[in-house]
C-alpha cells in the first residue's frame, strides 16, 4: 500500500488587504498548497481566507500584533499546530513584510528608522529563521529535489537608493544580503532562497485609488498584475535543484530602468 503524501503547505506574512500578494495564496491554493496567511490585520486576513476555503481550497488566518521576533515564533508554533506533521509539510514561505518611509533624509525621525529596520531586517531574520528550521525537518522532494522555498520579495530600492529612499532602500538592501547569504548557506542542505525585484507598481486596490486613472489601470504595460508576480513565485517554488535561481529582477515592459 503506497505511503501517504503530506499536503503542501505554503506560509506567507505581509498581506496587506489581500488585492496584491493574496494573488499569491490564491495561486498556490490552486495548485494544492494549504495556506497559512500571516499579517498584522485580521480582518483582510480572514477575508482571504475565507475566500480560498469558499473556492475549495484550504487556508488559514494568522494575524499577530507585530513583528517581533516572538510574535512571529509564536506564530509558527501555531501554523505548525493547524498544519501538523506527518499529514503536513512546510515546503514554501514568502515573505513580504516591510515598513515603507518615503522621506527626504534630514525629515526621517529616529523611531521611522528604527520601524523600518525593525520589519524589513530584524523579523526577515525571525521569519527566515522559523521557515529553515521548518524545512529541515522534511524529506527532499523527489519532484525538485528540495526541502523547501523561501522567497524574499524586494523592491527597487533592494538594489539602489533614491532621493527620498534612504531608509526603505537601508532595509531592502539588507533583506537582500540575507537573503544571499543564506542561499549559499542552505543550497547544499537542499533549502532554495531567493529573491525577487519587483521593479514597479503593483495594481492593487490602493494603487487604483491613489492613480485614479483607468488608462494606467488597464494597460500590463506599466503596472503588474498580482496574478503574474504570483506566477513567477510558483515558477521558483517549481524549479528543480539542477537549475535555481537566487534572484529574479522582474519589471512591466514599458517600466523605465
Amino acid at each position: 500500500m503506497a505511503a501517504n503524501v503530506a499536503k503542501r503547505v505554503l506560509v506567507v506574512a505581509g498581506v496587506g488587504n489581500g488585492s496584491g500578494t493574496g494573488a499569491t495564496a490564491r495561486l498556490f491554493a490552486k495548485n494544492g498548497y494549504s495556506v497559512a496567511l500571516i499579517a498584522r490585520g485580521a480582518d483582510s486576513l480572514t477575508k482571504i481566507s475565507d475566500e480560498i476555503n469558499a473556492s475549495g481550497g484550504q487556508a488559514a488566518p494568522f494575524p499577530l500584533k507585530s513583528y517581533s521576533h516572538e510574535d512571529i515564533a509564536t506564530t509558527w508554533a501555531a501554523i505548525k499546530q493547524r498544519f501538523p506533521k506527518p499529514e503536513y509539510d512546510i515546503r514554501a514561505a514568502v515573505w513580504n513584510a516591510g515598513q515603507a518611509v518615503f522621506k527626504p533624509f534630514l525629515e526621517i525621525t529616529p523611531e521611522e528608522v528604527q520601524a523600518s529596520l525593525d520589519t524589513g531586517v530584524t523579523a526577515a531574520f525571525a521569519f527566515a529563521r522559523q521557515s529553515i528550521l521548518s524545512f529541515k525537518e522534511n524529506e527532499i522532494d523527489s519532484t525538485n529535489g528540495k526541502r523547501g522555498a523561501l522567497i524574499f520579495t524586494g523592491a527597487t530600492a533592494s538594489i539602489r537608493g533614491n532621493v527620498v529612499t534612504s531608509a526603505i532602500a537601508a532595509s531592502k538592501h539588507g533583506a537582500r544580503a540575507l537573503s544571499q547569504s543564506l542561499a549559499k548557506e542552505f543550497g547544499k542542505e537542499n533549502i532554495h532562497v531567493s529573491h525577487t525585484i519587483v521593479d514597479g507598481i503593483i495594481l492593487t486596490d490602493r494603487t487604483k485609488e491613489r492613480k485614479d486613472d483607468p488608462t494606467w489601470e488597464n494597460d500590463d504595460n506599466v503596472r503588474f498584475r498580482p496574478e503574474s508576480i504570483a506566477e513567477s513565485y510558483l515558477y521558483l517554488v517549481n524549479q528543480d535543484n539542477s537549475a535555481w535561481t537566487w534572484e529574479l529582477d522582474l519589471r512591466p515592459a514599458h517600466e523605465k530602468w
